[in-house]
């Protein structure tokens, strides 16, 4: 059963145009810092990872950056995600996807190593991470976690629904609960302790503030020779109450 690492990423961001191949750090993108970042923490990683931009022109910058690594590209519809999730998994025959968010840097790499090796031979529809209320942590702010997915489920998600919103939000259906899919869900306390009393934590690139307040975290970790880990990232806010005011004016601006 082939498994794939999925990210998805694309250029025409409304809030922030092009974020993904902007400089962010020493010349590097968001977009090939993270793939750098996946292929230290993935076994076989040119292999198993796939970036599933869109058919736009603004994007073959997108697949020239991949390129340039040796990784893998699909390209599919701009809006209508869900079938480009669908279609990247028929075109490499996969069964199963990690699906990823382009836009977090700081993603916890070595939990999407766990979760890819529980999934690839998990019965589950759909596997990831929730608050203490239930929410799936793809729907916070946090940027930490990475979600799994069968191709299957998707295809039924296809099938059952053309509401815009479904097909915008691959996952957003399967856990909904309109249809019944096996599901799991782990709580985010357990892969992170204390994460949920870090309520002004925002590590998604959405605007420029995100931009700018997520160059400057990176920037001190990276030159000051730590991991970018969950917990190194959050000891280094303790230290930048400012950057925190920051984050929480940007999720009063941005709620999900």
């Amino acid at each position: 059963m082939k498994q794939l690492i999925v990210l998805q990423a694309r250029t025409g961001s409304t809030r922030l145009p092009n974020k993904m191949l902007m400089p962010f750090y020493d010349g590097e993108c968001i977009l090939s810092i993270l793939l750098g970042r996946l292929q230290k923490d993935i076994p076989d990683a040119k292999e198993v990872i796939v970036v599933a931009t869109t058919t736009a022109k603004g994007d073959d910058a997108i697949v020239e950056c991949c390129n340039n690594m040796g990784i893998n590209t699909f390209r599919g519809s701009e809006q209508d995600v869900l079938n480009r999730f669908i279609m990247t998994a028929r075109h490499f025959n996969a069964q199963k996807l990690i699906r990823v968010c382009a836009d977090n840097v700081f993603i916890d790499t070595r939990n999407i190593k766990k979760l890819y090796d529980q999934f690839i031979t998990s019965d589950y529809d759909y596997q990831s991470f929730c608050t203490s209320d239930g929410t799936p942590s793809i729907k916070t702010h946090y940027g930490f976690w990475a979600e799994a997915v069968t191709a299957e489920a998707l295809e039924t998600v296809s099938r059952s629904t053309d509401e815009p919103l479904y097909h915008e939000h691959v996952t957003n259906f399967i856990y909904s609960g309109i249809k019944d899919f096996k599901i799991r869900l782990t709580p985010i306390e357990e892969t992170i302790n204390g994460i949920e009393s870090h309520k002004n934590l925002r590590l998604t690139v959405d605007t420029p503030a995100d931009f700018k307040v997520q160059q400057e975290i990176y920037a001190d970790l990276v030159n000051n020779g730590r991991e970018i880990t969950p917990q190194n990232i959050i000891n280094y806010l303790e230290s930048r109450p400012d950057l925190y005011e920051i984050m929480a004016r940007t999720i009063s601006e941005n709620s999900k």
